[in-house]
């Protein structure tokens, strides 16, 4: 899923071979922990991926709960870990 707003800061971008092909995107950080929790799209270099560009992408397995228990998903998805929105 994509959001357009997250509680996080942002890294610095860097071009990246995704499963959809080249992207330019940036690393985003929770502003409590400072983990790395997914990434932010900046630029897609194909156009049929443009509805990503300013989009980010949370890995709910590096999520934590109110409680600090995690919110798994199937191990298939972890393994995966990029363009998730696009399975």
């Amino acid at each position: 899923m994509l959001f357009d707003r997250v509680n996080v800061s942002v890294g610095e971008s860097e071009d990246r071979l995704m499963m959809t092909g080249v992207h330019t995107v940036a690393d985003i950080f929770c502003v409590g922990c400072g983990s790395i929790v997914g990434w932010k799209y900046e630029t897609a270099h194909e156009k049929s991926q443009k509805y990503k560009e300013g989009k980010s992408v949370l890995e709910r397995f590096k999520v934590s709960g109110p409680d600090g228990s995690n919110y798994w998903v199937s191990q298939e998805a972890q393994i995966g870990g990029s363009d998730a929105d696009d399975v």
